[in-house]
């Protein structure tokens, strides 16, 4: 090998050399640590070097530069130590533990902490146990470990990027400064006032939960209390908040003409609009679907025609009464599930005040009906499913379809006993007739002593019956409301005792209803054959003492199944439909 040849050979030993010596660092002594003896070692991890080929200029390699301080000092740092001045299961860095506390050991729970794992070089303290020495001992070792990862922090030569920079607050005498280092700005009036258009506009697409209810001039308008019991007028309706609130009004009786609260009008007149934010041709009327009367004896009387009623004051001798006063408002609001109001229902009870009444009482409801999302339940696909409520209507006129009710546990029900067993107090508590379950309720009535037999019955059948008792009932769990003969018809009964010339008081309900097994011997599918309800009366009770008297009113529903035992076989006897021919028994015959 000539000259020329040893000069790229001597330039690849010197750059070798070079990066060794400037990655090697003076090693650091790394101490294990035990209770009764301390040795020291020498540990250095180092990288692998490569060789470079010749003549590839030399990376320069800073001999020294400011490297991260580390923020936790992991020799003082134990994770596992939990408990204060009690020492920690397993825990070798817990400074409670002693040699007593280490032969129960079984090993280290944290062997290992280390720092910053962002840093190319970070501490690593390691703890572990030796079980040979009597008493056991607890090895500690601090030792720098080296990350393999490229994407780590060498050194930092950018020492502001390490904490955060505190703006420069404009004022008088810097502003200047800050317009000629910065870019500039511009104002676009055009997207200025578009950008407020947007922040004005609510959301048109739809409503959302909780949004007021909007109306051609304002919001719909929910009176409610709010820190007492009187009535606030301001207080929107929200979308999807179903609401009932009872409040007061303190009103003077010959100024009722004008309060607006107290008109119909009021109530009935504003338009929702279907969304947010859009009114061209988007104003729901709200519809009056009911108006109830009530005068100052509290009977109430339906009024066949929605007609706009106003309040009026009225002179009657030395008495002032206001007649048809708003004292009841339900709000009944369809929507879709885009968020749309479809419908819009009113029902209102109209009243009497006089000046023994005031304070007046309202009371408002507001409800929200989905539109044509949720699917249809069925008791049964055809046949009734045992524990699922009887499908059961009334029809209003011949020749209509069934007419039934949305809640579908409430089309046909019974007298739901309770503790008190009062009847007054379980009135309107109903609890659906299921298939295939018998059940019995019962209360008891006390009638006081100048209560009529004609009142008392009317109220027991009420009682009985429940509002919307129904007049069919339907064949299987998936008959349709349109197949109006499919339907089986409530056969009503009345018994009463023989005694003449004497008022007779409705004391039970018995349901019965017959069923059978309808079709196939594999899976037969259970239908409703026949209903009868019989309605059981006693001689009105006359009282011997006292003012009270007291009677049971009960309730049964029973479930009997009529169905005929199954006869297998075929459905007529087989016959062999054979001919032989004219000639088989040629020559015999």
């Amino acid at each position: 090998m000539g000259p020329q040849g040893l000069a790229p050979l001597l330039l690849m030993l010197l750059d070798c050399w070079a990066s060794v010596s400037a990655q090697t660092r003076a090693p650091q002594p790394v101490t294990t640590e035990g209770l009764n003896s301390a040795e020291a070692a020498r540990t250095t991890l180092r990288p692998a070097l490569s060789p470079r080929p010749p003549g590839t200029p030399k990376a320069p390699v800073p001999s020294s530069g400011p490297r991260p301080t580390p923020v936790t000092d992991v020799a003082a740092l134990c994770v596992c130590d939990l408990t204060p001045a009690q020492c920690d299961v397993n825990c070798c860095c817990d400074p409670d533990c002693s040699s007593m506390d280490f032969s129960v050991f079984s090993a280290c729970s944290v062997p290992i902490v280390t720092g910053d794992s962002q840093f190319c070089s970070q501490k690593a303290a390691i703890y572990s146990l030796n079980f040979t020495a009597n008493p056991p001992q607890r090895i500690f070792k601090l030792v720098d470990q080296i990350n393999p990862s490229i994407f780590c922090i060498h050194i930092t030569n950018y020492k502001p990027a390490l904490f955060f920079i505190n703006p420069e607050e404009p004022d008088e005498n810097n502003f200047d400064k800050l317009m000629e280092t910065s870019e500039g700005f511009s104002l676009n009036s055009e997207s200025e006032l578009s950008f407020t258009t947007q922040l004005d506009t609510p959301d048109t697409a739809k409503y959302k939960y909780g949004v007021h209810l909007q109306t051609s001039d304002s919001f719909l308008r929910f009176p409610s209390p709010l820190t007492s019991s009187l009535c606030t007028d301001d207080n929107p309706a929200a979308f999807l908040v179903n609401q009932a609130v009872k409040c007061t009004r303190r009103i003077n009786l010959e100024q009722c003409e004008e309060i607006e609260a107290l008109s119909m009008a009021y109530y009935s007149s504003p338009k929702i609009l279907r969304v947010p934010g859009l009114r061209a041709k988007a104003e729901i009327p709200i519809t009056v679907h009911s108006i109830l009367i009530q005068s100052l004896n509290k009977t109430l009387t339906q009024l066949e025609d929605t007609v706009m009623l106003n309040q009026t004051l009225v002179e009657a001798g030395d008495v002032k009464i206001c007649t048809n006063v708003v004292l009841e408002v339900k709000y009944s609001l369809t929507y879709t599930s885009a968020g749309e109001i479809t419908q819009a229902g009113l029902s209102l009870l109209l009243g009497t005040v006089s000046q023994a009444v005031v304070p007046l009482e309202q009371k408002f409801e507001i409800h929200f009906i989905q539109q044509n999302t949720k699917p249809v339940l069925l008791s049964g696909n055809p046949g009734y499913v045992v524990g699922l409520p009887l499908v059961a209507g009334f029809q209003p006129q011949k020749g209509s379809g069934i007419i039934q009710t949305m809640n579908r546990y409430g089309q046909f029900t019974v007298l739901r006993s309770t503790v008190e067993q009062d009847c007054l107090a379980v009135e309107g508590i109903r609890t659906p007739v299921l298939f295939g379950y018998d059940m019995q309720s019962g209360c008891k009535l006390r009638l006081p002593q100048a209560i009529t037999c004609q009142l008392a019955v009317k109220k027991v059948k009420n009682l009985l019956k429940g509002q919307g008792f129904p007049d069919y009932v339907a064949p299987f769990g998936n008959s349709q409301a349109q197949d109006v003969l499919d339907w089986i018809p409530v056969h009503f009964i009345t018994q009463a005792s023989h005694m003449k010339d004497s008022c007779q008081l409705p004391v039970a309900l018995f349901i019965e209803v017959k069923w059978t097994k309808y079709g196939s011997l594999l899976n037969p599918q259970a239908k409703i054959v026949n209903v009868t309800a019989s309605l059981i009366s006693s001689p009105f009770p006359e009282t011997d003492s006292g003012n009270e008297r007291t009677v049971l009113i009960s309730t049964a529903v029973t479930f009997v199944d009529a169905s005929a035992p199954a006869k297998a076989g075929f459905r007529a006897r087989p016959t062999i439909n054979a001919r032989l021919p004219f000639n088989f028994f040629f020559p015999f015959v």
